[in-house]
């Protein structure tokens, strides 16, 4: 199936220069998977570009509890987007970095408010005994073995033991 969740927007727009303007689509947060609360990449769709429309990606974060709106441009206005236009998508994810560190900074639940910063954490690290993993199995000469392997150890070399 397809990676990405397709956006309608919810209102005619005409991109009459090539001033970024916020679009409202027909979806709001916060996006859910049977068994959490979600956050999403926004990106273009592959055809939008073709119509001369630039959509600026962002990041839904989880906890975001308001309409989604596209921020969208054209370099060679006007460019018409039409209500239920299909412009971007999202591409959900889930929040790996809420295993890092509990936050009681109320900055970091901005709930409603978007285009903006959810506060001054700054995490380089996970906790390794939550780290992602997926996992595998491996067939050699008849023989399977199953077992959760981490993933995306960002070296491009598979250790095996």
């Amino acid at each position: 199936g397809s990676l990405g969740i397709d956006l309608a927007t919810a209102v005619d727009v005409t991109l009459v220069d090539s001033n970024p303007v916020r679009i409202p689509t027909t979806t709001r947060g916060p996006l859910h998977s049977s068994k959490r609360t979600l956050g999403a990449l926004l990106i273009s769709r592959s055809s939008t570009g073709m119509q001369g429309i630039m959509v600026c990606p962002g990041v839904i974060d989880a906890g975001f509890t308001r309409v989604i709106e596209v921020v969208a441009y054209t370099h060679s206005p006007p460019a018409f987007v039409s209500k239920s236009g299909r412009i971007a998508q999202l591409v959900p994810l889930n929040n790996l970095m809420a295993a890092c560190a509990p936050s009681d900074d109320d900055r970091s639940q901005r709930g409603g408010d978007g285009f903006g910063s959810t506060g001054g954490l700054a995490c380089l690290t996970l906790n390794m005994r939550r780290r992602p993993t997926l996992p595998v199995t491996m067939t050699y000469q008849g023989q399977q073995i199953t077992f959760d392997a981490l993933f995306d150890m960002g070296d491009n070399v598979t250790i095996i033991s």
